[in-house]
């Protein structure tokens, strides 16, 4: 067995229906980045790096070992999965900019699909989501069928980045969705995803039964495989949430300092302000503004 597993990996698995979007994705944030830069408007580089490199994570993934393994066994499909959906869909998020996605929020359709970055709807359509293709017809369809499993894994990348855009996007979000507002909503994403690993670590039935000539070919039993899945998606979403909970803590913490910084300005130039209408300024981004403003010759 050991002797037949490299060569049964084999060399790249090229799904064209999955890379030729992402080629395109990258062509196009390329070009709209040097109009901007020409403008004197170009995304910072981490941000460009940030999205190039989710972008290169999803094609790595998919064209990798894990790639073709991830046919033959439900852990290795579980960890492309949260790669691409999860971890690749974020930098792509944090990639993105308000100038940058400007000419697609004109184009009528798809600027209408701005209301989906709502947390309560991203939240939820990203949450059915994750539960539909789960379930054994439809996950099943997906190893079998190029065509599903191309609309698989581009809805659960599409709407991973709607889920991660009210943190981290550059859509305006609801005057509510505060600091408190976040952790409540990391918190609600990271429960939504622990409870279908423990379903895979305890139900203790096969989900998957097409996966059996790959479990028998690796020597893991149904319930190893299932249960390793499980492992994987909850110590994933374990340490990613321990990251936004930092994120978050730094970010309450710097915002904070913001606002004392503003309501000190401003009593020194004389000027009335409230402390909601320094934090609304500081959570919306407009700190540096509001500071500009209260520092001019009229304050």
């Amino acid at each position: 067995m050991k002797l037949l597993v490299p060569a049964h990996l084999g060399g790249p698995t090229v799904a064209p229906l999955q890379l030729a979007p992402l080629a395109l994705a990258a062509i196009l944030y390329a070009q709209r980045a040097r109009t901007l830069s020409r403008e004197g408007r170009a995304p910072a580089a981490w941000r460009q790096w940030c999205f190039h490199g989710g972008l290169a994570l999803i094609a790595v993934t998919l064209i990798s070992p894990l790639g073709h393994v991830s046919d033959e066994l439900l852990a290795a499909h579980m960890a492309e999965h949260l790669l691409i959906a999860d971890l690749a869909a974020l930098f792509i998020v944090l990639g993105l900019t308000g100038p940058l996605i400007a000419p697609l929020l004109r184009i009528g359709v798809l600027g209408a699909l701005r209301r989906l970055s709502h947390p309560a709807v991203a939240f939820a359509l990203w949450a059915v989501d994750l539960y539909l293709w789960h379930l054994p017809g439809p996950y099943q369809a997906a190893i079998h069928h190029a065509g599903v499993h191309a609309l698989e894994h581009a809805m659960f990348v599409g709407l991973g980045i709607n889920m991660w855009m009210p943190l981290f996007g550059p859509l305006p979000t609801p005057e509510w969705f505060g600091n408190f507002a976040r952790l409540v909503y990391i918190i609600a994403v990271r429960l939504t995803g622990a409870v279908l690993g423990n379903i895979f670590v305890w139900s203790g039935h096969v989900f998957y039964p097409t996966y059996a000539r790959g479990e028998a070919f690796w020597g893991i039993s149904h319930l190893a495989d299932q249960t390793t899945a499980g492992a994987i998606m909850m110590v994933e979403g374990s340490i990613l949430t321990l990251c936004l909970f930092a994120w978050l803590f730094l970010r309450a913490a710097r915002e904070g300092e913001e606002r004392q910084e503003l309501l000190d300005l401003a009593r020194q130039r004389g000027v009335e302000l409230s402390e909601a209408r320094a934090a609304r300024a500081v959570h919306a981004g407009h700190g540096a503004e509001l500071r500009r403003r209260l520092s001019g010759p009229a304050g």
